[in-house]
């Protein structure tokens, strides 16, 4: 490892590491704003242009856990920079794309890329940031970047797809990704990863990145065309938990296990990625539900959608880089995490009071408020109890693990969420009701769904979540030094 790093460096690698989070998180509404668009010049079909996303989420979900491994195993920085180094050349040629194959392919290597630069962020920050006081606050930035990403892409790619075009969501990933790799070259610090040890585990590998890849197209592809009960779902679903199940037993017998399944013993650590996936699933009832209902009901373009959420940026932002840190070590990250989730599901709650001829000041502002404040006070939070158990081997592990379950949470909240509001919708149609008002009615039974979702969130909270402010690091094998000494 070269020399260590002054503080000032610190903090400005964990920017420049933010920044390259920042780039993979706007991606995604980056490109869902600019769809219509890339549809339109290259002829894709409505079913064929899911692709253009389901494409990179088959990638990105399915390779995070094993990227984060790789990472502890060959080295954090190596990961993250050819990770880095991936995802820019894949914007290259996404923006490049004037056929459907090409962009399609490329949005599968973009993925690639984007889950081996962000599985190891979180891992790199608790290691650069052993003290508690410091790594609550480096967290709460990150928290930050990972929530508000996705509004700001709302924003951003109305402003791209509207000024210029859809070209350039992916060009200007370019610029940002040179800077962030000479920038992360020399402030980051080289890392020697543990190495293979007794060998390569490559039937875990193997095992774990298709059942992840399975289960995540099962939910893009055959849940959202066929529904959840056809044959086709519940084939490709358990094939999914078959390699899953297959990997566990490999895991737990294996000499060199390529993920150490000790790092559930933590009950703050699985409780916190339990809770991470139920918050992002309900999450994305606002998200997605809440902009088709600006769009689709109120009349909003995406720039004035974008504009709408950023009130909700501004105060995750306030929240984030300001008050989690103190928050977190004043109260303890399980005691804040809880109002956190109660202002969420509240905010969930309250849009379903939205109504047909509904005004911005009245029925959407105050939903943003309280969302913004709840996920500006409970992600950083949740993001410290999610790596509390991590020892300085396995924080490459604990990073991807807690994307994963993000991701995935998200894409079955999202197919959920989508699928009931749309056959709520269509049912209200065909009786007769008219498509402003079956929309929005299917939109209102989202956020319930979201707002419970929240709710068993916030009873794993409660039940699963350790009470004391002590992490047990037991599991810990002998000389591993453990990211954290306490929880904050």
């Amino acid at each position: 490892m070269t020399a260590p790093q002054t503080d000032r460096t610190r903090w400005i690698a964990l920017y420049v590491l933010c920044v390259g989070m920042l780039m993979i998180v706007l991606d995604v509404t980056v490109v869902n704003v600019a769809l219509p668009s890339i549809q339109s010049d290259l002829g894709f079909s409505q079913s064929s242009l899911a692709w253009v996303v389901n494409a990179y989420l088959i990638a990105f979900g399915g390779l995070l856990l094993l990227a984060g491994r790789f990472g502890d195993i060959l080295g954090r920085k190596r990961v993250f920079m050819v990770g880095l180094g991936i995802f820019t050349v894949a914007s290259l040629l996404c923006g490049l794309s004037e056929s459907q194959g090409v962009l399609v392919a490329a949005r599968f290597v973009q993925g690639v890329g984007g889950a081996m630069t962000s599985a190891v962020i979180l891992g790199m920050i608790v290691t650069m940031f052993p003290e508690p006081r410091e790594q609550a606050k480096a967290i709460g930035v990150y928290g930050f970047v990972a929530s508000a990403g996705g509004s700001v892409g709302l924003l951003a790619g109305g402003i791209l797809t509207q000024s210029i075009n859809w070209h350039w969501i992916f060009f200007i990933n370019i610029p940002i990704g040179i800077a962030t790799g000479v920038l992360a070259s020399r402030l980051l610090e080289r890392d020697i990863g543990i190495g293979f040890g007794g060998g390569a585990d490559v039937p875990g590998a193997v095992l774990i990145t298709s059942s992840l890849m399975l289960g995540v197209y099962t939910i893009v592809k055959p849940a959202a065309d066929y529904g959840w009960s056809s044959g086709r779902t519940l084939a490709f679903g358990a094939g999914a938990l078959a390699l899953l199940v297959a990997f566990v037993v490999r895991e737990a017998t294996a000499r060199n296990p390529l993920i150490p399944l000790r790092i559930f013993r933590s009950r703050n650590v699985s409780g916190a990625n339990a809770m991470q996936a139920l918050l992002v699933a309900g999450m994305f009832g606002m998200f997605f539900m809440g902009a088709l209902y600006l769009q689709r009901v109120l009349g909003y373009d995406a720039l004035h959608i974008g504009l709408a959420f950023l009130p909700a940026t501004i105060v995750m932002g306030i929240l984030s880089l300001r008050y989690s840190e103190r928050l977190i070590m004043r109260f303890g990250a399980r005691t804040t995490l809880l109002p956190g989730m109660v202002l969420i599901a509240a905010g969930l709650a309250l849009f379903t009071r939205a109504p047909v001829d509904g005004s911005y000041a009245r029925d959407v502002l105050p939903v943003m408020l309280l969302l913004g404040l709840g996920i500006g006070v409970s992600f950083p939070a949740l993001m410290n109890l999610a790596m509390s158990g991590a020892t300085r081997e396995d924080a490459g592990l604990a990073s991807g693990l807690v994307n994963t379950t993000a991701q995935v949470g998200g894409a079955l909240g999202l197919a959920v969420l989508a699928t009931l509001a749309t056959t709520r919708s269509h049912d209200l149609i065909q009786s007769g009701k008219a498509s402003a008002v079956a929309l929005t009615s299917g939109y209102h039974l989202a956020f319930v769904i979201g707002a419970a979702l929240v709710v068993a969130g916030i009873a794993v909270a409660v039940t699963v979540l350790e009470r004391g402010e002590r992490v047990a690091h037991e599991e810990a094998p002998a000389g591993a030094e453990p990211a954290w000494s306490e929880a904050c």
